[in-house]
């Protein structure tokens, strides 16, 4: 939380430095509306601290301040984040942004007059990939895709797998293997100047920044990943490059976006991977309190294997 405290305007720093520590360390979104009142999301449920007795409400001010720490006072240079609606702080942390859309021959040219800010917490949770080893690696590394939605934990189980495959497994025999991630939000490596700020272990190479399917091929040609790592597939092109890791003899895990491998397969670029069977492994997630929740694991065939946590 400390890179969160240094950019936040002083008020609303002392107001969550006041929140109870069991409140802190579970603090999932801190959302910031201009004329409404502060909100903390803490396991999925909303808290609205208080200043002299009342509700604070978030002031003109403080969106200022808050956009002026994140862009360094030259917002400018972030006109490719603010296309993607949001930015990503040291250590992992990303900002969602919300205000006039500014457009150019039809698409999004940037976000101007901020007047939202949902700040999500970005935690890593180091061991909360352990108990799926037994169903995503057997004699190897199989290709994993995690569904879940929004805050069910895809990013944090994906970001410790990339650590496992990095550190291997000694005492179950699983030996370390070099581990590519692309990471275009900049959450799974948490890159600061290019170097990740999560624990991901030695074998690990992260393009920060990059598109993904631009990213994978590069990695392939430039790196000779075992592991490539990616977040949330969905794009025809992300689905190619798959592809041809997968056809280059690469191992990948990723994540989509959805409830269970139905409706993800309803995405014409995913569900041609599946008819393929790109993918050994498909685990459902639920979003629950702690993340990363598995409903059901199925195989390639879609069949359930029996597992639910």
């Amino acid at each position: 939380m400390q890179e969160i405290f240094a950019v936040l305007p002083e008020t609303i720093r002392q107001l969550l430095k006041k929140l109870p520590p069991s409140i802190q360390k579970d603090v999932e979104e801190i959302r910031i509306r201009v004329h409404r009142p502060l909100e903390v999301i803490v396991n999925h449920l909303p808290h609205y601290p208080e200043h002299q007795g009342c509700e604070y409400v978030v002031t003109t001010k403080d969106a200022q301040f808050l956009l002026n720490q994140l862009s360094a006072y030259s917002i400018y240079a972030f006109e490719e984040e603010l296309k993607r609606g949001f930015i990503t702080m040291a250590g992992g942390h990303r900002v969602g942004l919300a205000g006039k859309v500014t457009l150019e021959k039809g698409y999004v040219k940037t976000v101007r007059d901020i007047s939202s800010f949902n700040i999500r917490v970005a935690k890593q949770k180091i061991g909360t990939a352990e108990p799926l080893i037994s169903h995503v690696y057997q004699k190897g590394w199989l290709n994993t895709l995690l569904i879940g939605p929004p805050q069910s934990g895809k990013t944090t189980l994906l970001r410790d797998l990339a650590r496992l495959v990095s550190v291997g497994w000694s005492r179950k025999g699983i030996p370390p293997l070099k581990v590519g991630i692309v990471d275009e939000r900049s959450e799974i490596a948490a890159a600061v100047k290019g170097v990740p700020q999560h624990e991901l272990g030695m074998r690990v190479d992260v393009l920060d920044g990059c598109p993904k399917a631009e990213g994978m091929m590069m990695m392939i040609r430039s790196m000779s990943p075992d592991v490539l790592i990616v977040d949330e597939i969905g794009r025809k092109e992300d689905c190619v490059a798959i592809q041809e890791a997968l056809h280059a003899g690469v191992k990948v895990m990723t994540t989509a976006h959805g409830y269970e491998l139905e409706e993800v397969s309803k995405r014409p670029a995913i569900r041609e991977l599946l008819e393929i069977e790109a993918f050994d492994r498909c685990i459902e997630l639920e979003r629950r309190a702690k993340p990363g929740v598995v409903r059901r694991i199925r195989n390639a065939k879609a069949k359930d294997v029996g597992y639910v946590s």
